[in-house]
Protein backbone atom coordinates (compact mmCIF):
# COMPACT_ATOMS: atom_id res chain seq x y z
CA UNK A 1 0.00 0.00 0.00
CA UNK A 2 1.58 3.38 -0.70
CA UNK A 3 2.11 5.95 1.97
CA UNK A 4 -0.25 8.56 3.11
CA UNK A 5 2.49 11.22 3.18
CA UNK A 6 3.98 12.33 -0.60
CA UNK A 7 7.40 11.23 -1.78
CA UNK A 8 9.53 14.39 -0.97
CA UNK A 9 12.66 15.26 -2.82
CA UNK A 10 15.57 17.62 -2.54
CA UNK A 11 18.03 18.81 -5.20
CA UNK A 12 21.82 18.72 -4.25
CA UNK A 13 23.52 21.20 -6.60
CA UNK A 14 27.31 20.36 -6.77
CA UNK A 15 28.82 23.00 -8.75
CA UNK A 16 31.02 21.15 -11.43
CA UNK A 17 29.90 17.88 -10.39
CA UNK A 18 30.65 15.54 -7.83
CA UNK A 19 33.89 13.35 -9.09
CA UNK A 20 36.96 13.99 -10.31
CA UNK A 21 36.27 14.67 -14.13
CA UNK A 22 32.89 15.97 -14.57
CA UNK A 23 34.21 19.48 -15.48
CA UNK A 24 35.75 18.16 -18.01
CA UNK A 25 32.66 17.25 -20.15
CA UNK A 26 31.44 18.75 -22.92
CA UNK A 27 28.20 20.32 -21.20
CA UNK A 28 29.36 21.14 -18.28
CA UNK A 29 30.03 25.18 -16.99
CA UNK A 30 33.30 25.25 -16.09
CA UNK A 31 33.17 27.40 -13.57
CA UNK A 32 29.77 25.88 -11.86
CA UNK A 33 30.85 26.32 -8.56
CA UNK A 34 31.41 29.98 -7.96
CA UNK A 35 29.10 30.64 -10.76
CA UNK A 36 25.31 32.40 -8.78
CA UNK A 37 24.02 32.34 -12.47
CA UNK A 38 24.22 28.46 -12.49
CA UNK A 39 23.15 27.92 -8.72
CA UNK A 40 20.22 30.46 -9.51
CA UNK A 41 18.87 28.41 -12.47
CA UNK A 42 19.71 25.06 -10.92
CA UNK A 43 17.02 26.39 -7.93
CA UNK A 44 14.46 27.70 -9.95
CA UNK A 45 14.48 24.73 -11.80
CA UNK A 46 13.75 22.41 -8.80
CA UNK A 47 11.39 24.89 -7.58
CA UNK A 48 9.71 24.19 -10.51
CA UNK A 49 9.73 20.77 -10.07
CA UNK A 50 7.78 21.30 -6.47
CA UNK A 51 11.38 20.24 -4.84
CA UNK A 52 10.82 20.51 -0.82
CA UNK A 53 14.73 21.56 -0.73
CA UNK A 54 18.02 22.81 -2.50
CA UNK A 55 21.10 21.49 -0.54
CA UNK A 56 24.33 22.55 -0.18
CA UNK A 57 27.38 20.22 0.81
CA UNK A 58 30.46 21.31 2.29
CA UNK A 59 34.17 20.73 3.63
CA UNK A 60 37.18 22.54 5.45
CA UNK A 61 40.15 20.95 4.01
CA UNK A 62 41.35 20.71 0.30
CA UNK A 63 44.59 19.85 -1.14
CA UNK A 64 45.73 19.41 -4.87
CA UNK A 65 44.38 15.61 -4.96
CA UNK A 66 40.81 16.93 -4.39
CA UNK A 67 37.46 16.78 -6.14
CA UNK A 68 37.40 20.00 -8.50
CA UNK A 69 34.47 21.28 -6.97
CA UNK A 70 35.52 20.86 -3.44
CA UNK A 71 39.08 23.15 -4.52
CA UNK A 72 37.26 26.28 -5.47
CA UNK A 73 33.14 26.55 -4.39
CA UNK A 74 30.65 29.07 -2.59
CA UNK A 75 30.13 28.84 1.28
CA UNK A 76 26.86 27.29 2.10
CA UNK A 77 25.31 29.93 3.95
CA UNK A 78 26.46 32.74 2.60
CA UNK A 79 24.81 31.16 -1.32
CA UNK A 80 21.91 29.98 0.33
CA UNK A 81 20.72 33.37 1.37
CA UNK A 82 21.44 34.84 -1.93
CA UNK A 83 19.37 32.07 -3.41
CA UNK A 84 16.33 33.33 -0.98
CA UNK A 85 15.94 36.13 -2.76
CA UNK A 86 15.25 34.40 -5.89
CA UNK A 87 13.30 31.73 -4.64
CA UNK A 88 10.13 31.70 -2.40
CA UNK A 89 8.92 28.13 -1.70
CA UNK A 90 12.10 25.58 -1.84
CA UNK A 91 13.28 24.98 1.36
CA UNK A 92 17.09 25.85 1.78
CA UNK A 93 19.55 23.42 3.77
CA UNK A 94 22.99 23.81 3.80
CA UNK A 95 26.57 21.66 5.60
CA UNK A 96 27.76 23.24 8.56
CA UNK A 97 30.75 21.36 10.71
CA UNK A 98 29.87 21.19 14.39
CA UNK A 99 33.83 20.21 15.19
CA UNK A 100 34.95 23.73 13.78
CA UNK A 101 32.61 26.43 15.02
CA UNK A 102 30.75 27.56 18.12
CA UNK A 103 27.10 26.75 18.71
CA UNK A 104 26.04 30.76 19.30
CA UNK A 105 27.37 32.06 15.66
CA UNK A 106 26.23 29.01 13.84
CA UNK A 107 22.86 28.96 15.55
CA UNK A 108 22.69 33.15 14.82
CA UNK A 109 23.80 32.17 11.10
CA UNK A 110 20.71 29.95 10.40
CA UNK A 111 18.09 31.40 12.56
CA UNK A 112 18.75 34.58 10.31
CA UNK A 113 18.64 32.42 6.94
CA UNK A 114 15.82 30.87 8.18
CA UNK A 115 14.30 34.57 8.42
CA UNK A 116 16.04 35.90 5.04
CA UNK A 117 14.01 32.86 3.43
CA UNK A 118 10.65 33.08 5.75
CA UNK A 119 10.92 30.18 7.38
CA UNK A 120 12.76 27.58 4.85
CA UNK A 121 16.12 27.23 6.16
CA UNK A 122 17.66 23.92 7.57
CA UNK A 123 20.98 22.68 8.65
CA UNK A 124 23.10 19.32 7.29
CA UNK A 125 24.87 19.41 10.65
CA UNK A 126 28.39 17.47 10.18
CA UNK A 127 31.87 16.46 12.55
CA UNK A 128 34.46 16.87 10.39
CA UNK A 129 36.03 13.57 9.09
CA UNK A 130 39.17 14.74 7.83
CA UNK A 131 41.96 15.55 10.32
CA UNK A 132 43.55 18.13 7.96
CA UNK A 133 40.53 20.12 8.85
CA UNK A 134 42.32 20.92 12.49
CA UNK A 135 45.30 22.43 10.23
CA UNK A 136 42.66 25.38 8.98
CA UNK A 137 41.24 26.17 13.10
CA UNK A 138 44.27 26.77 14.82
CA UNK A 139 44.80 23.07 15.92
CA UNK A 140 47.59 20.70 15.34
CA UNK A 141 46.57 17.01 13.29
CA UNK A 142 46.36 15.66 16.73
CA UNK A 143 43.89 17.49 18.34
CA UNK A 144 41.05 16.55 15.64
CA UNK A 145 38.98 15.35 17.64
CA UNK A 146 38.40 11.26 16.98
CA UNK A 147 35.23 9.76 15.49
CA UNK A 148 33.36 9.08 19.26
CA UNK A 149 34.05 12.24 20.41
CA UNK A 150 33.20 14.57 17.57
CA UNK A 151 29.81 12.84 18.09
CA UNK A 152 29.86 14.01 21.56
CA UNK A 153 30.56 17.49 20.26
CA UNK A 154 27.77 17.25 17.83
CA UNK A 155 25.34 15.85 20.20
CA UNK A 156 25.60 18.52 22.95
CA UNK A 157 25.96 21.24 20.08
CA UNK A 158 22.50 20.53 18.80
CA UNK A 159 21.36 21.00 22.50
CA UNK A 160 22.80 23.78 22.74
CA UNK A 161 21.54 25.25 19.51
CA UNK A 162 17.77 24.15 20.27
CA UNK A 163 18.05 25.85 23.53
CA UNK A 164 19.72 28.92 22.13
CA UNK A 165 16.72 29.10 19.46
CA UNK A 166 14.21 28.78 22.14
CA UNK A 167 15.58 32.04 23.45
CA UNK A 168 12.44 34.01 22.32
CA UNK A 169 8.89 32.75 22.87
CA UNK A 170 6.72 33.12 19.47
CA UNK A 171 5.39 36.06 20.45
CA UNK A 172 7.78 38.06 22.47
CA UNK A 173 8.20 40.81 20.51
CA UNK A 174 5.16 42.63 20.57
CA UNK A 175 6.39 45.84 19.06
CA UNK A 176 3.73 48.00 20.87
CA UNK A 177 4.65 51.61 19.46
CA UNK A 178 2.06 53.10 21.76
CA UNK A 179 2.60 51.77 25.08
CA UNK A 180 6.23 52.00 23.49
CA UNK A 181 6.89 48.57 24.99
CA UNK A 182 8.98 46.36 22.17
CA UNK A 183 9.03 43.20 24.06
CA UNK A 184 7.76 41.06 26.77
CA UNK A 185 10.35 40.35 29.05
CA UNK A 186 8.89 37.65 30.80
CA UNK A 187 9.43 35.51 26.99
CA UNK A 188 12.72 36.23 27.27
CA UNK A 189 15.01 32.96 28.38
CA UNK A 190 19.12 32.42 29.15
CA UNK A 191 20.18 29.40 28.48
CA UNK A 192 22.97 28.88 30.87
CA UNK A 193 24.50 25.76 29.68
CA UNK A 194 27.54 24.26 31.34
CA UNK A 195 28.54 21.07 29.66
CA UNK A 196 31.41 19.09 28.46
CA UNK A 197 32.26 21.01 25.68
CA UNK A 198 30.59 24.05 25.67
CA UNK A 199 29.68 26.53 28.23
CA UNK A 200 27.19 29.23 27.04
CA UNK A 201 24.76 32.27 28.25
CA UNK A 202 22.71 33.17 25.63
CA UNK A 203 19.94 34.53 25.01
CA UNK A 204 20.49 34.40 21.04
CA UNK A 205 19.90 37.34 19.66
CA UNK A 206 17.43 36.85 16.71
CA UNK A 207 13.69 34.94 17.69
CA UNK A 208 11.94 32.17 16.38
CA UNK A 209 11.27 31.83 13.30
CA UNK A 210 7.85 31.40 11.03
CA UNK A 211 8.91 27.84 11.30
CA UNK A 212 9.87 27.55 15.26
CA UNK A 213 13.72 26.59 14.33
CA UNK A 214 15.64 25.34 11.28
CA UNK A 215 15.30 22.11 9.98
CA UNK A 216 17.72 19.51 10.99
CA UNK A 217 19.87 17.16 8.83
CA UNK A 218 22.07 14.47 9.78
CA UNK A 219 24.20 12.54 7.17
CA UNK A 220 26.14 10.03 9.31
CA UNK A 221 25.61 6.35 8.33
CA UNK A 222 27.96 4.85 11.13
CA UNK A 223 26.53 3.85 14.64
CA UNK A 224 27.43 7.24 16.33
CA UNK A 225 25.89 8.91 13.31
CA UNK A 226 22.56 6.97 13.87
CA UNK A 227 22.06 7.44 16.99
CA UNK A 228 22.67 11.19 16.82
CA UNK A 229 20.40 11.14 13.86
CA UNK A 230 17.60 9.40 15.60
CA UNK A 231 17.74 11.09 18.42
CA UNK A 232 18.21 14.98 17.25
CA UNK A 233 17.52 15.03 13.42
CA UNK A 234 14.18 15.81 11.61
CA UNK A 235 15.69 14.41 8.20
CA UNK A 236 18.64 11.84 7.21
CA UNK A 237 20.68 12.15 4.44
CA UNK A 238 21.85 8.59 3.77
CA UNK A 239 23.67 6.38 0.67
CA UNK A 240 22.25 3.35 0.41
CA UNK A 241 23.57 0.89 -2.45
CA UNK A 242 20.67 -1.57 -2.86
CA UNK A 243 16.90 -1.26 -1.82
CA UNK A 244 17.51 -3.72 0.68
CA UNK A 245 20.36 -1.81 2.26
CA UNK A 246 18.00 0.93 2.54
CA UNK A 247 15.24 -1.09 4.01
CA UNK A 248 17.53 -2.07 6.58
CA UNK A 249 18.92 1.61 7.63
CA UNK A 250 15.27 2.67 7.53
CA UNK A 251 14.29 0.32 10.00
CA UNK A 252 17.15 0.75 11.88
CA UNK A 253 17.16 4.67 12.40
CA UNK A 254 13.45 4.72 12.78
CA UNK A 255 13.67 1.73 15.34
CA UNK A 256 16.13 4.22 17.46
CA UNK A 257 14.17 7.00 16.98
CA UNK A 258 11.23 5.18 18.70
CA UNK A 259 13.89 4.48 21.70
CA UNK A 260 14.68 7.70 22.41
CA UNK A 261 10.72 8.49 22.55
CA UNK A 262 10.31 10.25 19.42
CA UNK A 263 7.67 9.75 16.80
CA UNK A 264 9.41 7.91 13.68
CA UNK A 265 7.11 9.24 11.50
CA UNK A 266 8.58 12.75 12.24
CA UNK A 267 12.04 12.03 10.77
CA UNK A 268 12.70 12.19 6.60
CA UNK A 269 15.06 9.44 5.36
CA UNK A 270 16.10 10.83 1.88
CA UNK A 271 19.08 8.91 0.45
CA UNK A 272 21.33 10.05 -2.35
CA UNK A 273 20.71 9.62 -5.68
CA UNK A 274 22.43 10.59 -9.20
CA UNK A 275 19.71 8.89 -12.19
CA UNK A 276 21.01 8.98 -15.09
CA UNK A 277 18.08 9.14 -17.94
CA UNK A 278 17.58 8.42 -21.25
CA UNK A 279 15.03 8.69 -24.02
CA UNK A 280 16.15 5.00 -24.48
CA UNK A 281 18.09 2.51 -22.14
CA UNK A 282 21.17 2.59 -24.94
CA UNK A 283 20.97 7.12 -24.66
CA UNK A 284 21.09 7.03 -20.71
CA UNK A 285 24.23 4.15 -20.62
CA UNK A 286 25.67 6.10 -23.16
CA UNK A 287 25.45 9.13 -20.72
CA UNK A 288 27.11 7.20 -17.96
CA UNK A 289 29.90 5.83 -20.32
CA UNK A 290 30.67 9.25 -21.09
CA UNK A 291 31.54 10.75 -17.92
CA UNK A 292 33.01 7.51 -16.94
CA UNK A 293 35.10 7.49 -19.23
CA UNK A 294 36.56 11.02 -18.22
CA UNK A 295 37.95 9.88 -15.41
CA UNK A 296 41.82 8.93 -15.59
CA UNK A 297 42.73 6.04 -12.97
CA UNK A 298 45.25 8.68 -11.24
CA UNK A 299 41.91 10.91 -10.67
CA UNK A 300 40.13 7.47 -9.23
CA UNK A 301 42.65 7.14 -6.94
CA UNK A 302 42.85 10.44 -5.80
CA UNK A 303 39.03 10.20 -5.55
CA UNK A 304 39.33 6.88 -3.05
CA UNK A 305 42.35 8.69 -1.23
CA UNK A 306 39.94 11.31 0.16
CA UNK A 307 37.99 8.82 1.81
CA UNK A 308 40.97 6.88 4.02
CA UNK A 309 42.47 10.16 5.09
CA UNK A 310 44.21 10.84 1.96
CA UNK A 311 46.24 7.84 1.43
CA UNK A 312 48.79 7.54 -0.91
CA UNK A 313 47.30 4.64 -3.25
CA UNK A 314 49.74 5.50 -5.94
CA UNK A 315 51.99 3.13 -3.92
CA UNK A 316 50.46 -0.29 -4.96
CA UNK A 317 49.83 -2.46 -7.64
CA UNK A 318 46.99 -1.63 -9.43
CA UNK A 319 46.15 -5.28 -10.31
CA UNK A 320 46.69 -6.60 -7.61
CA UNK A 321 43.91 -7.44 -4.78
CA UNK A 322 42.34 -4.13 -2.87
CA UNK A 323 45.41 -3.58 0.28
CA UNK A 324 45.14 -4.50 3.72
CA UNK A 325 44.25 -1.06 4.98
CA UNK A 326 43.76 -2.13 8.46
CA UNK A 327 41.83 1.04 10.55
CA UNK A 328 42.91 3.47 8.48
CA UNK A 329 39.79 5.10 7.43
CA UNK A 330 37.84 4.70 10.79
CA UNK A 331 38.54 8.21 12.20
CA UNK A 332 37.28 9.92 8.81
CA UNK A 333 34.02 8.37 6.79
CA UNK A 334 33.61 5.34 8.89
CA UNK A 335 30.96 4.00 6.76
CA UNK A 336 31.98 4.74 3.40
CA UNK A 337 35.26 3.02 4.03
CA UNK A 338 33.82 0.13 5.49
CA UNK A 339 31.43 -0.51 2.86
CA UNK A 340 34.45 -0.21 0.54
CA UNK A 341 36.97 -2.62 2.61
CA UNK A 342 33.74 -4.81 2.91
CA UNK A 343 32.88 -5.12 -0.81
CA UNK A 344 36.26 -5.25 -2.16
CA UNK A 345 37.02 -8.19 -0.14
CA UNK A 346 33.46 -10.26 -0.86
CA UNK A 347 33.84 -9.30 -4.54
CA UNK A 348 37.65 -9.90 -4.87
CA UNK A 349 38.19 -6.44 -6.49
CA UNK A 350 41.11 -5.12 -7.33
CA UNK A 351 42.37 -1.68 -6.74
CA UNK A 352 41.85 -0.63 -9.88
CA UNK A 353 38.56 -1.84 -9.77
CA UNK A 354 37.90 -0.06 -6.21
CA UNK A 355 38.98 2.98 -7.66
CA UNK A 356 37.25 3.44 -10.60
CA UNK A 357 34.09 2.06 -9.18
CA UNK A 358 34.53 4.69 -6.57
CA UNK A 359 35.14 7.73 -8.90
CA UNK A 360 32.27 6.99 -11.15
CA UNK A 361 30.07 4.26 -9.82
CA UNK A 362 27.01 3.27 -11.92
CA UNK A 363 23.83 4.55 -11.03
CA UNK A 364 21.19 2.38 -9.47
CA UNK A 365 18.79 4.93 -11.14
CA UNK A 366 20.10 4.98 -14.53
CA UNK A 367 17.35 4.26 -17.56
CA UNK A 368 14.06 5.63 -19.42
CA UNK A 369 12.21 8.20 -17.20
CA UNK A 370 9.62 5.34 -16.37
CA UNK A 371 12.18 3.10 -15.36
CA UNK A 372 13.23 6.12 -13.00
CA UNK A 373 10.07 6.37 -11.83
CA UNK A 374 9.48 2.83 -11.03
CA UNK A 375 12.77 2.21 -8.88
CA UNK A 376 11.98 5.73 -7.13
CA UNK A 377 8.19 4.01 -6.29
CA UNK A 378 9.48 1.21 -5.55
CA UNK A 379 12.17 2.40 -3.01
CA UNK A 380 9.46 4.45 -1.96
CA UNK A 381 6.62 2.23 -1.05
CA UNK A 382 8.45 -0.62 0.09
CA UNK A 383 9.55 0.97 3.02
CA UNK A 384 13.27 1.76 2.04
CA UNK A 385 13.22 5.95 1.99
CA UNK A 386 10.84 8.33 2.61
CA UNK A 387 12.27 10.54 -0.26
CA UNK A 388 15.30 11.21 -2.64
CA UNK A 389 18.36 13.94 -2.25
CA UNK A 390 18.44 14.12 -6.37
CA UNK A 391 21.86 14.89 -7.92
CA UNK A 392 23.12 15.36 -10.87
CA UNK A 393 24.73 12.17 -12.29
CA UNK A 394 25.37 14.13 -15.61
CA UNK A 395 25.12 17.49 -16.98
CA UNK A 396 21.95 19.14 -17.20
CA UNK A 397 20.43 16.05 -15.44
CA UNK A 398 18.68 17.96 -13.01
CA UNK A 399 16.06 19.38 -16.02
CA UNK A 400 15.72 15.38 -17.28
CA UNK A 401 14.38 14.64 -13.95
CA UNK A 402 12.25 17.68 -13.75
CA UNK A 403 11.07 17.62 -17.29
CA UNK A 404 10.83 13.92 -17.63
CA UNK A 405 10.48 12.15 -14.42
CA UNK A 406 8.73 14.54 -11.80
CA UNK A 407 5.34 14.04 -14.38
CA UNK A 408 5.38 10.57 -13.84
CA UNK A 409 5.47 10.72 -10.37
CA UNK A 410 3.13 13.39 -9.91
CA UNK A 411 0.72 10.98 -12.54
CA UNK A 412 0.70 8.05 -10.50
CA UNK A 413 0.00 10.22 -7.72
CA UNK A 414 3.14 9.84 -4.82
CA UNK A 415 4.55 13.82 -5.66
CA UNK A 416 3.18 16.75 -5.09
CA UNK A 417 1.55 19.17 -7.66
CA UNK A 418 1.99 22.06 -5.92
CA UNK A 419 3.59 22.81 -2.41
CA UNK A 420 1.32 22.36 0.75
CA UNK A 421 3.12 25.36 2.79
CA UNK A 422 5.30 28.09 2.35
CA UNK A 423 7.73 26.82 4.94
CA UNK A 424 10.25 23.53 4.80
CA UNK A 425 9.32 21.89 7.98
CA UNK A 426 5.57 22.61 6.71
CA UNK A 427 6.34 20.57 2.95
CA UNK A 428 8.29 18.08 4.70
CA UNK A 429 5.09 17.52 6.33
CA UNK A 430 7.32 17.45 10.21
CA UNK A 431 5.12 19.47 12.96
CA UNK A 432 6.13 23.08 14.12
CA UNK A 433 8.42 22.77 17.22
CA UNK A 434 7.08 23.83 20.63
CA UNK A 435 9.01 26.52 22.46
CA UNK A 436 10.33 24.54 25.70
CA UNK A 437 9.43 27.93 28.25
CA UNK A 438 5.79 27.79 26.62
CA UNK A 439 5.64 23.59 27.66
CA UNK A 440 7.14 24.23 30.90
CA UNK A 441 4.17 27.21 31.44
CA UNK A 442 1.71 24.72 30.52
CA UNK A 443 2.32 21.90 32.00
CA UNK A 444 2.55 23.65 35.50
Amino acid sequence: MPKQKQLKLGAIIHGVGGNMSSWKHPDAIVDASVNFKYYKEQAQKAEAGKFDLLFIADGLFINEKSIPHFLNRFEPITILSALASVTSKIGLVGTLSTSYSEPFTVSRQFSSLDHISDGRAGWNVVTSPLEGSALNYNKKLEEHPDHPKRYRIASEYLQVSKGLWDSWEDDAFTRDKQSGVFFDPDKLHRLDHKGEFFSVQGPLNIGRSKQGRPVIFQAGSSEDGKNLAAKEADAIFTGQPTVEDAKRFYEDVKGRAANFGRNPDEIVVMPGIGPIIGVTEEEAERKYQEVANLVTIGEALAYLGRFFEHHDFTQYDLDAPFPDLGELGKNSFQSTTDRIKQNAQEQGLTLRQVALQSATPRPLFIGTPIQVADRIQEWYESGAADGFIVGSGVPNGLSDFVDLVIPILQERGIYRTDYESDTLRGNLGLPFPANRYVKETVSN
